[in-house]
């Protein structure tokens, strides 16, 4: 800390002198603001070249960068205590806490304290960037992403097994880290006046952190009947598969079968769970294929989208600097992200795409960041963010919800769109996709949070990662797992350290985002075959959330964008009522939901 900074730290201490003013909150919030903007941006530069280019040195430089950015705002931090009990605007006192709640994670005043744990969160992300599974049979090593393709096609169990095992062997070595990393990061967020990093974590939603979590649990309830319908099918499906040896009729769902290595999303099993007459009569994976849609392309499409709402075209920048492809030649972090370099135009996203269906998906997601931070750039920096962290993420999603038949034939990729009674196969393979991920999207930061506040200890980790997922996702390893191992470490944003209650939230907000938007479109008809896609009303309102940036508390946000002022996840019943019928008639007979205990 600046010697400056903590005399008025102290003097406030102690009562000396006269208590500042509205004036100097104002003052200190512009400096401090300046201030961070050089760093976050001297911390970006160094993440990106270290996500593109994973080197020793380059990990050692992002991890310096890092450090700084994290003993900048602590300091900063530590300076604004003196303006807690001074009577403040509204603006101001939102801003004090952003500052508080800016970085993903907190460190103690310590510098050397600070340097590490900058080094182990760059060291985890890096580990698992370079994460590799090698067969003992001397095969030849996979990478996550060519796990992952297998896994999403092999149907022989063992095979299946031996990949889900493979990957896990990735975390183990993370775990001591992990434990040291929560020890610091407590420390930190002690230090900003919170009990652990959770609270932090959760004191940025413009709500005491304890209402927040209420409000997940609340939201949770409107759509988890609908959850536990759809594992009840899936289960049963899968049990006819593979039979009840390997899949217990009344218990949770073996991880390994469900086509993903997190068992996040089950579109990969759609196969095996669709109704007759499923098939809409295309693959969009086929109709990419057949158009000579490359990797470059599949951006394009994405821009032309927003474009048709009225937003302005990205930037020559974005094509220049943008990572699309996997490089032969260095190891790269290829987990999709979407990233703003300065801060203002210099907007990017880095992906290992491939000409598929689900990347497709993945660009319009990772633009949606992209556009979000591209409208609110005019904003003062701790404002240049999302309303909360669950908008961020649900932008591009609501926009790829617009990709209809009707959506495709428009653009060309597809001739006609098929007839209405293919519409449970529709809806069926987006709900393995969007309301399979919920619990998963809810659980992650659950057992952080516990983590964080020792509810769950360092040598019951693996213990309290599986009964999470056992409790809300009914959902259960395929082999016997121990303390020994470190499952949640095989998830990227644990080891990234990226909050994960934000996916939970974008998957509400995006069907809330979507009715809202097709009202104002003027659709009539079912929610499910809705595409804004040429919208100028529709995108007027979304860009007028969108500018709102973090300028105004969350609700304010979800007005413009929607009219309603609260969360509402009543628009997913309502998208996928057409399919909850169809569930409720397949269920019948079956013993549904699934052992806790």
């Amino acid at each position: 800390m600046r010697f400056a900074g903590l005399l008025a730290v102290l003097a406030a201490a102690c009562g000396g002198g006269p208590p500042p003013t509205a004036g100097e909150a104002r003052a200190f919030l512009d400096d401090a603001e300046a201030r961070l903007l050089d760093a976050w941006i001297a911390t970006g530069r160094a993440a990106w070249i270290q996500s593109t280019y994973i080197t020793d040195d380059t990990t050692a430089q992002a991890a310096e960068a890092q450090a700084a950015v994290i003993g900048l705002t602590m300091e900063l931090a530590a300076e604004a205590a003196r303006f807690d009990g001074v009577e403040l605007p509204e603006d101001l006192r939102r801003k004090l806490l952003r500052l508080k709640t800016s970085l993903g994670v907190a460190a103690p005043a310590d510098p050397a304290r600070q340097a590490e744990l900058a080094a182990i969160t760059t060291g985890m992300e890096a580990a698992y960037g370079r994460g590799e599974y090698c067969p003992e049979d001397g095969g030849a090593c996979l990478s996550l992403p060519e796990i992952e393709r297998r896994l999403a096609e092999v149907r022989d169990t063992d095979e299946l097994l031996d990949l889900w095992l493979g990957w896990r062997t990735v975390a183990p070595p993370m775990r001591d880290d992990y434990a040291r990393f929560v020890e610091l990061a407590n420390a930190g967020a002690r230090d900003l006046g919170f009990a652990d990093l959770g609270e932090l974590w959760r004191a940025g939603y413009d709500m005491p952190p304890e209402a927040f979590t209420g409000e997940l649990e609340r939201l949770w309830g409107q759509v988890s009947p609908l959850y536990e319908s759809l594992h009840c099918h899936v289960r049963a499906s899968l049990a006819d598969e593979y039979g009840s040896a390997i899949v217990p009729p009344d218990g949770p769902i073996p991880a390994h079968l469900l086509g993903n290595m997190w068992s996040q999303t089950w579109a990969n099993v759609f196969d095996l769970v669709a109704p007759r007459r499923a098939d809409p009569g295309y693959d969009l994976t086929d109709l990419l294929e057949d158009a000579d849609v490359d990797e470059i392309e599949m951006v394009r499409y994405g821009e032309r989208f927003f474009s048709s709402l009225g937003f302005d075209p990205l930037p020559d920048t974005f094509w220049e600097r943008s990572l699309f492809v996997q490089p032969p030649d260095r190891d790269v972090v290829c987990h999709a992200s979407a990233w703003n370099v300065d801060y203002d135009s210099d907007v990017r996203i880095k992906m290992c795409l491939d000409v598929d269906g689900e990347d497709f998906v993945t660009v319009h997601h990772e633009l949606g960041h992209n556009y979000y931070q591209r409208a609110y750039r005019h904003r003062s920096p701790l404002d240049r963010d999302g309303a909360h962290d669950g908008f961020h993420e649900g932008i591009g999603d609501t926009i790829a919800l617009s990709m209809t038949p009707e959506y495709l034939v428009e653009v060309g990729l597809l001739d006609r769109a098929p007839p209405a009674d293919r519409d449970i196969g529709l809806l069926l393979r987006l709900a393995l996709d969007k309301v399979a991920f919920l619990p998963f999207g809810l659980l992650v930061d659950q057992w952080r949070w516990q983590v964080f506040s020792g509810a769950i200890p360092p040598d019951a980790y693996n213990e309290g990662w599986w009964n999470l997922r056992t409790a809300y996702q009914g959902v259960s390893p395929p082999a016997p797992r121990s303390e020994a191992d470190f499952d949640p470490g095989a998830k990227y944003h644990v080891p990234a350290n990226v909050s994960y209650t934000r996916y939970f939230l974008a998957h509400i907000l995006q069907f809330q985002f979507h009715r809202a938007l097709c009202a104002a479109a003027g659709h009539e008809g079912p929610l499910h075959r809705c595409s804004i896609y040429g919208s100028r009303a529709a995108g007027e309102r979304l860009q007028a959330m969108l500018e709102a940036g973090a300028s105004r508390p969350w609700r304010d946000a979800l007005e413009l964008g929607t009219g309603e002022r609260e969360m509402d996840a009543t628009a997913i019943l309502d998208y996928f009522a057409p399919l909850q019928a169809w569930l409720d008639d397949q269920n019948a007979g079956r013993s549904c939901g699934w052992r806790r205990g």
